[in-house]
């Protein structure tokens, strides 16, 4: 048996008001690998990103190699957090490496504004939604909702909305890993540049695709590459 203090520690952190139970079927070897699930907190009155990542870094033991991985808004908030921490790998999943990669109508919402008034209860409304006679695909899928979006916290939904489409990073990190999925509708693979490409992978994949991860994080995790 392992001693605790010898695994590598891998740190998970979910999207945007999501809960890390979406890494519930990450499976990595025990011997060799402690998984650590990250959890959003509610950020402090006008809060910077950066503020809040090392807020989050304090969390960790600041002097030992780590590994952080980051799904979506996640992804921003480790490539923040890796600034603060000692990181032996930094990946990202559905997410973006630069202000670059965003969508236009992100990008639109940013230099608009109107990102301030989006409906940030919306997530209020999914009970009511399930009330409503609609078809099993849709129930299916407020369920979905409804299990791995957990933080309804309007404070922090106004704040990571603004974070997420104001982030100003305009060049990737170094040695940064990217995995994005081919059918990824919320950041569009056209606008994502150097990037491991999963066919089939959507803006969910890390749920939907979990035995491809299992297979290929041990490898780039230590590698950094597939190949």
């Amino acid at each position: 048996m392992s001693d605790s203090n010898s695994l590598l520690e891998v740190y998970l952190m979910p999207g945007m008001a999501a809960n890390p139970t979406i890494f519930e079927h990450i499976d990595l070897a025990k011997d060799k690998y402690e998984l650590k699930w990250l959890h959003w907190k509610i950020p402090e009155d006008e809060e910077s990103l950066t503020h809040y990542a090392e807020r989050m870094a304090t969390d960790i033991d600041r002097n030992k190699e780590i590994v952080l991985i980051g799904v979506s808004f996640g992804g921003v908030l480790v490539q923040e957090m890796s600034r603060f921490l000692k990181v032996k790998r930094l990946i990202i999943v559905s997410s973006v490496k630069t202000k670059n990669e965003l969508p236009f109508r992100m990008k639109f919402a940013r230099n608009t504004g109107i990102y301030k008034f989006l409906p940030t209860s919306l997530l209020n409304y999914m009970s009511q939604i399930e009330r409503l006679p609609v078809g099993n695909l849709v129930k299916k899928r407020i369920k979905l909702y409804q299990q791995y979006l957990s933080v309804n916290d309007k404070k922090y939904l106004d704040w990571a909305i603004k974070e997420m489409l104001c982030w100003n990073q305009d060049k990737p990190i170094e040695g940064l890993v990217h995995i994005h999925g081919k059918e990824d509708l919320v950041f569009p693979i056209k606008n994502i540049e150097n990037c491991i490409a999963i066919p089939g992978g959507t803006h969910i994949m890390i749920i939907t695709k979990f035995r491809w991860f299992n297979q290929n994080l041990p490898k780039l995790i230590e590698e950094g590459k597939l190949n």
